[in-house]
């Protein structure tokens, strides 16, 4: 009876749940262990150890720019199926919808603006758009907010991960002439790590869990 109920077809908010992980393990994973390597081999150019491609550098943007807008939509899936299950109503929808048109024009935004402090603003407000999505009352309740929940929480470190890495965008162009902001997109990177490996516990906890 076991295998028989296993083999059910799964109902349009089950698929719709499986969007989000299928989408970090598939493609955000893979292209940020990319980005990761290419910014070893660029820093092994940079201090001359390693006569690598020019190219090197630019790809290694390139790899970040797209972990990092497959991250806000695998977040954007996982946002919808939340909603959904929750039973969200069309005023709900509505709303929600102008704000991820909003994440998305931000996006765009920072990824065409070539001055920092605009940069910085298009990341800013694309970080506020999620975190607008994320607090809805549908999903969030007083217990999810009290410590050491908001730690615990895969979406609230998700959160954070887009936070550091939309922060990343927003310096990318002064990094190679900067130091100190060098090593701060060192650091905030090492950080990222940390946050991807625990974002895989608590992203698998959650699918056993629910």
């Amino acid at each position: 009876m076991a295998l028989i109920a296993a083999l059910q077809p799964l109902t349009p908010l089950q698929w719709l749940a499986l969007v989000h992980p299928v989408l970090i393990i598939l493609f955000v994973y893979p292209v940020i262990g990319a980005t990761i390597r290419l910014g070893i081999l660029a820093r092994e150019r940079r201090l001359e150890i390693n006569p690598i491609a020019p190219t090197v550098p630019v790809e290694h943007v390139d790899h970040g720019r797209w972990a990092t807008a497959g991250l806000l939509v695998a977040v954007l899936f996982a946002l919808s199926h939340d909603l959904a299950a929750a039973g969200a109503g069309f005023s709900i929808w509505a709303v929600v919808i102008l704000q991820v048109c909003g994440v998305v024009l931000s996006f765009v935004a920072l990824l065409r603006t070539r001055r920092l402090a605009l940069r910085l603003l298009f990341s800013w407000s694309c970080w506020l758009f999620l975190l607008l999505i994320t607090i809805q009352p549908l999903l969030v309740s007083e217990r999810a907010l009290a410590a050491p929940a908001v730690w615990q929480s895969h979406a609230w470190g998700g959160l954070l991960l887009l936070s550091f890495l939309l922060l990343t965008m927003a310096c990318q162009r002064e990094i190679a002439g900067r130091l100190w902001i060098r090593r701060l997109h060192v650091s905030v990177n090492v950080l990222v790590a940390l946050l991807l490996a625990t974002q895989a516990i608590t992203g698998t906890r959650d699918l056993w869990l629910g």
